[in-house]
């Protein structure tokens, strides 16, 4: 029998290229089930033209090819070029020929990525890196139920891969929505349908496709109408999936060995505690004795993000590669309350409103096992019932037996109006006892820490201005990297191979503060907690394992411990108001453009913080045209005597920021002989351009480069500390450095330099 059937002729083709538009339609469907987990974007459509692209070359090869094998192996080939082409090529242009250097920034985003998901909160942005790893999951999903169903004749096994899309959702407890299972189930029962028909009978294939549309679509409706009775039966709520977690199972203590060679790894994002937040101004804790009101203006509203982090513990002896834990020896009761700080002076006293904001700080222990009690920073009273004493000189709660789930406590926080100014007026002898906290160990390379420490601080009077360089040094963007992978031991000083390699996480950063501040005569210890939890809708923060994180703490005469934040913003957040140059910017944003969780911005080769839930995350419009460029980029590559792209997509140049304009300026104006340290801040660098003009040109800068300079530098300081930074286009950051540098390098004999120079001192 003779037909112009192309199924008929030819039955085994025709089933494979309807096998693979099943298969690539389940894997695209599977796709679905992140959608809980990430915000609408181009991720999906990223995905589902990947797996399209890949499906049709698989296809492609199968008709031709009588191996198994080959298809699939064409197919993941197929697969990790596209991944090269379009995510490992330079930022910009595209790179048809993949190289050594497309593969590192291929492995750059996927370590940005995973860092990302590691901190950020559901549900989250799917930035460039996290829709990379969507893309090559969706393609690799569709490979082994390729391999399964077409390759291997074992479709029904396929249902276990299809159903890996699931896993992250069912990990974190997130539900997916009923149409990723629905359209999943429905092309996978008819990739089975079509693997038991018959070979070569297309008229069964296509009866048993209808059946099972029909049968699917019976099952979807007995579900939804039965679906509401069978939620109201006795007992159906207990009912629970197991949760799996996103990280180690079980309670969960913080480490007090702490090792700078250690990699981080995975964090457990299990709940560890979750607590409330309320002004303080009722109840016999936090009256005053005399019936005084609390002072007017207090400086901030009580919110977790100005209660600050929950310390466990403090650590003071450090061995140039780890730091070890003593036990404390002098544990004493305290009266109830009391103010609990290490600061004598404090110590034992009651709580006072005029000091600070007080906050009421409610606690509710989950899955953490400490004998020490998280607690704030700041002087605190504290009720808590068991038998738990106070060690004084680490501020630390200690307890018999450690922490359970169920275990509660409050405390009132007295948190003072600490400013800058206090700090810097800070003076007087050390008290005696802290010399174990100005120990540096002797290393190879402590003379070079010590050098280092110097030239960072160089233009600085005061401890302050010396921990608030190092600070700023170790902030700076375009010198450390936040990485949660370790380099191998290079010497016997772990904090010289974290200075070299300028890659780490808040451990490195930490100590290196610490040790640094020590070497300059600031005695230092560093403080092991939590960062502020994330609120829910009702005002419940919670803190999971993944915000266990380490600070810097330095003594100054009269005031006592302060915290520090070196670790840069994308996992620290902004650091405390005493240390943060831009809280005194008149560019500083307002406290509701700022969100109280971790925030922060996505750098080639690092991570990024939590973003917090519905706030705004202005995405490159670039990124939404990329999957249009998957497919191409695609069949370009590995069509076989295809047809040459001959379109190219329009790509934004490398994306300009303040911290590249500011060091653009700064190599020009070395040029110039206008020249500053890292050490200084850049008010202090508008300062010192302002003074070196004048001395080599003897006339100011002009009007419009003065007031560009000054944008540069709000943008910078924005950028390095705030959580949301303004995104600045790269064209006013251009006209910004082209002002300044018109005006740096103009004759001084311009007649409208002249002019304004003119006006400047008429004006002064």
């Amino acid at each position: 029998m003779t037909t112009v059937s192309g199924y008929a002729r030819n039955p085994r083709r025709g089933r494979s290229l309807l096998g693979s538009a099943l298969v690539a339609a389940a894997a695209c469907a599977s796709l679905l089930a992140l959608s809980g987990l990430l915000n609408p974007g181009g991720w999906l459509r990223a995905g589902t033209l990947a797996i399209v692209a890949v499906a049709v070359v698989t296809a492609a090869v199968r008709s031709v090819a009588r191996s198994r094998w080959t298809p699939t192996i064409v197919g993941a080939i197929a697969a990790a070029l596209g991944l090269l082409v379009v995510y490992g090529a330079p930022l910009g242009r595209l790179q048809v020929l993949p190289d050594a250097a497309s593969v590192e920034r291929l492995g750059a985003s996927v370590r940005a990525a995973t860092e990302l998901i590691n901190a950020a909160v559901v549900p989250m942005v799917a930035a460039r890196p996290v829709e990379m790893l969507v893309v090559a999951g969706g393609m690799l999903v569709f490979l082994f139920v390729d391999v399964l169903a077409l390759g291997l004749d074992a479709p029904a096994w396929s249902g276990f891969v299809l159903a890996t899309m699931w896993l992250p959702a069912i990990g974190l407890g997130y539900p997916a929505p009923a149409s990723a299972l629905g359209w999943t189930a429905l092309a996978y029962v008819l990739l089975l349908a079509l693997q038991a028909a018959p070979q070569g009978e297309s008229t069964v294939v296509m009866r048993r496709a209808a059946s099972t549309v029909t049968i699917a679509a019976v099952l979807v409706v007995a579900t939804l109408a039965a679906g509401p009775v069978i939620a109201a039966a006795p007992g159906w709520a207990s009912l629970t999936l197991p949760n799996f977690g996103s990280g180690p199972i079980g309670p969960l203590r913080l480490s007090d060995d702490l090792d700078l060679r250690q990699s981080l790894g995975r964090r457990s994002g299990q709940v560890v505690l979750h607590y409330t937040v309320s002004p303080a101004g009722t109840g016999d804790a936090a009256t005053p004795t005399d019936g005084s009101a609390a002072a007017p203006g207090a400086p901030e509203a009580a919110t977790a993000r100005v209660v600050g982090p929950l310390r466990a513990f403090t650590l003071r002896d450090f061995d140039g590669r780890s730091w070890q834990r003593t036990d404390a020896t002098d544990l004493q009761d305290w009266v109830p309350g009391t103010l609990l700080a290490s600061d004598p002076s404090v110590q034992g006293t009651l709580l006072d409103p005029r000091s600070g904001t007080l906050a009421r700080v409610d606690v509710t222990i989950d899955g953490l096992r400490e004998l020490r009690l998280p607690v704030s920073t700041f002087p605190r009273t504290l009720e808590i019932a068991g038998p738990w004493r106070y060690d004084a000189e680490r501020d630390e709660v200690v307890g018999d037996r450690a922490t359970d789930d169920g275990t509660t406590y409050a405390m009132t926080v007295e948190i003072p109006t600490l400013t800058a100014g206090d700090l810097k007026a800070a003076g007087g002898p050390l008290p005696a006892g802290l010399e174990p906290y100005l120990t540096v160990p002797q290393t190879a390379h402590a003379a070079d820490i010590l050098a280092l420490a110097k030239q960072i601080t160089a233009d600085t009077t005061d401890p302050y201005d010396r921990a608030l360089a190092l600070q700023t040094y170790f902030r700076d963007m375009s010198k450390f990297v936040y990485d949660t992978r370790v380099a191998p031991a290079r010497t016997d000083d772990a904090v010289w191979d974290f200075l070299t390699s300028r890659r780490g996480y808040c451990v490195q950063f930490a100590t290196s503060m610490t040790i640094m501040a020590r070497s300059l005569g600031i005695p230092a210890r560093l403080g092991v907690g939590f960062l502020p939890g994330v609120p829910d809708d009702k005002g419940v923060y919670t803190v999971t394992g993944r915000l266990s994180h380490t600070w810097p703490e330095l003594y100054f005469p009269s005031v006592g411990w302060v915290r520090f934040e070196p670790t840069p913003a994308v996992q620290s957040g902004a650091p405390p108001r005493w240390s943060d140059p831009f809280t005194s910017s008149t560019a500083a944003p307002s406290s509701g453009q700022i969100p109280d969780n971790l925030g922060g911005r996505i750098t080639p080769g690092a991570s990024t913080a939590a973003t917090a839930p519905g706030s705004t995350v202005k995405v490159d419009e670039s990124t939404n045209r990329l999957p249009l460029v998957v497919g191409a980029g695609l069949l370009l590559v590995l069509a076989a005597g295809g047809l040459v792209l001959a379109r190219r997509r329009s790509h934004s140049r490398t994306a300009l920021d303040a911290e590249r304009a500011w060091n653009r300026l700064r190599e020009r104006l070395g040029d110039a002989s206008i020249a500053w340290s890292d050490a200084r801040t850049p008010r202090q660098c508008v300062e010192l351009v302002r003074a070196r003009v004048i001395e080599l040109r003897s006339v100011p800068l002009s009007e419009p480069a003065d007031a560009a300079l000054m944008q540069l530098a709000n943008a910078l300081e924005e950028l390095r500390y705030a959580k949301a930074p303004t995104a600045r286009a790269p064209e006013e950051l251009e006209s910004w450095i082209a002002a300044v540098l018109t005006d740096v390098t103009s004759p001084v004999s311009d007649p409208s330099r002249d002019a304004s120079a003119s006006a400047l001192r008429d004006g002064s």
